[in-house]
């Protein structure tokens, strides 16, 4: 019943969020400033979950904050800080198109950092850092690391290949490689930059909030924390990058609309809904829904732009369906082996049953 939940906000995310890409593209190309629409989207983002948190917990009782916990959402908040002023850089110098393409090495990241982590820190630090469980003498992890990878070769073979058209006119090449021919070859590579660099600050991020959120279980509170966080840096950053002070008004055109959706979207709705889905399912999880945007991207153009749909497209869009089936299978049977060794457990405590604990002991 969660699995099917969790997926279902996901995929609505990502849909939410190829249109924030490209809203957001429309106003930098306005000329806004990416550091002014991170300002000005956590100070609303604020608003909306103080109220948010304020209804929430009129009637239920808030878990209690250390300042151990406020340590690790501070460096949550430097983390979401980075990553956002790390997206609108890269927008600003590329297109929606390429943002959406390079998120496809954020499953490739968590899945290292996941690896590189468990092995290296273990001890002290494990607790914080194995956010997944993985044996690959069990299938579960081989579905789950397999299905990764595949995942992130269909992101790569949706990108890059064309193929021969299915429906409308054939143009001379995909969304993505028309969209790098106009771009100076500067501009393409300082955004492809800065966007790989955001995939790996959200691979970060996801690592943290699973890490924050073990210890204490309030998403709201977390993303309202880490956003207040966000809003002081960026402001400072702000006032000290941008010299110009008409950067700071704000037209009631397409900036308005980016500054507004961001806020509900990218601040709010869709940072609870990332630390909610890696307290149920866990960071990797989490990161392989972001290849998915790439195939949204590309239907959403085919069915509301008449844009041409491609043989590489059909391709890359099936053998992410397989990886991502791979990765849920994977997920789903080791949480089926994970409450069969806890009931199994708990029926072994009885002293009326002691093979049942043999048996137990032996998982």
């Amino acid at each position: 019943m969660w699995g099917l939940g969790v997926t279902a906000v996901m995929l609505t995310m990502e849909f939410l969020e190829v249109a924030m890409n490209t809203v957001n593209k429309a106003a930098l190309g306005k000329g806004m400033s990416q550091f002014i629409l991170v300002v000005y989207s956590n100070m609303i983002g604020v608003l909306l979950l103080l109220s948010s948190s304020f209804i929430f917990y009129r009637k239920r009782i808030a878990p209690p904050l250390t300042w151990f916990i406020t340590g690790r959402i501070f460096v949550l908040g430097l983390l979401c800080f980075a990553g956002q002023v790390f997206t609108y850089i890269g927008l600003g110098y590329s297109s929606p198109t390429l943002a959406s393409a390079m998120t496809d090495l954020t499953p490739a990241f968590t899945f290292i950092l996941g690896l590189v982590s468990s092995s290296a820190l273990y001890g002290c630090c494990l607790d914080m850092w194995r956010m997944e469980r993985l044996d690959l003498r069990s299938k579960s992890s081989q579905a789950k690391s397999i299905g990764t990878m595949v995942l992130i070769t269909g992101g790569l073979v949706l990108t890059l290949y064309k193929g021969l058209p299915i429906t409308g006119s054939p143009s001379s090449g995909n969304k993505l490689q028309n969209e790098l021919l106009l771009l100076p070859s500067s501009n393409w590579a300082i955004g492809g930059f800065f966007l790989a660099a955001h995939s790996f600050f959200l691979a970060l991020i996801f690592i943290f909030q699973t890490w924050i959120i073990r210890d204490y279980p309030s998403e709201i509170l977390i993303t309202l924390i880490s956003c207040i966080f966000v809003t002081i840096l960026s402001a400072t950053v702000s006032l000290i990058a941008e010299e110009d002070p008409n950067a700071w008004r704000i037209r009631p055109n397409i900036e308005l609309v980016a500054i507004g959706y961001s806020a509900a979207f990218a601040v709010s709705l869709r940072s609870i809904v990332h630390t909610w889905a890696c307290h149920k399912k866990g960071p990797v999880y989490t990161s392989m829904f972001k290849p998915i945007g790439m195939v949204i991207a590309v239907l959403m153009g085919v069915s509301f732009l008449g844009d041409t749909l491609y043989l590489g497209s059909m391709i890359g869009a099936v053998i992410i369906a397989l990886g991502f089936y791979a990765v849920v299978w994977g997920k789903s049977q080791e949480e089926r082996m994970v409450e069969d060794k806890e009931k199994c457990c708990l029926e072994s405590s009885s002293p009326k049953v002691p093979l049942l604990q043999n048996k137990c002991t032996n998982i």
